[in-house]
């Protein structure tokens, strides 16, 4: 018969509930760990010249992304769909024949048009939102790419970080995207926005 340890010999009961509730948090907040673990790479990677153009860049990208969410009306696929929008991204800076801008602004054209043939623009409140978000939000990148460098960090930083805050508010109501995405995409957009405004 096997010998039970001595009450001092175990772990007590009020060490063990912290770790594990540490550990719960950390998992439960996954999003945000993200975040700051993609914000840290980057920052290690250092920053190029044009690092203002292509956060402006994707910064049209990000409303985009709720703009076809909220079409489709399937929160799941929040992150597919980022996945496939940082593919085209990519492939669109690789290949370099048409401007980045240029084709997400044509892909949003595109979502709106469907969206007001499907009636979505008359019955969905969320999507009415949505594109009204990728009109202000896409408006601002374009603007930071037209105007003086200085002028445009500051119009970028402002735009993520504005995005941040729209991340949040979709968060606290839990609505058009999912929890996981809003709360990654809101801690990510404010860091950036941080990181273009204090490490000029």
């Amino acid at each position: 018969m096997s010998e039970v340890p001595p009450v001092s010999e175990a772990m007590p009961l009020s060490e063990v509930t912290p770790r594990r509730s540490r550990w719960t948090a950390v998992l439960r907040r996954w999003p945000a760990v993200l975040a700051v673990g993609l914000l840290a790479a980057r920052t290690a990677g250092g920053s190029s010249a044009g690092e203002v153009t292509s956060l402006a860049e994707v910064l049209m990208l990000l409303p985009l992304l709720y703009l076809v969410v909220a079409k489709i009306q399937r929160r799941e696929a929040s992150w597919p769909v980022l996945l496939v929008f940082v593919v085209l991204y990519l492939l669109l800076r690789v290949l370099d024949v048409v401007a980045v801008p240029a084709v997400l602004a044509a892909v949003a054209l595109a979502v709106m048009v469907w969206g007001a043939v499907a009636g979505d623009l008359r019955r969905s409140g969320a999507f009415q939102a949505q594109a009204l978000g990728m009109i202000g939000f896409g408006a601002l990148a374009l603007a930071a790419l037209v105007v003086e460098p200085d002028l445009g960090r500051y119009l970028v930083a402002a735009g993520w970080f504005l995005h941040g805050l729209w991340d949040f508010v979709h968060l606290r109501r839990d609505t058009v995207v999912s929890r996981s995405y809003a709360e990654w995409c809101g801690v990510f957009d404010v860091l950036i926005a941080a990181q273009l405004v204090f490490l000029a």
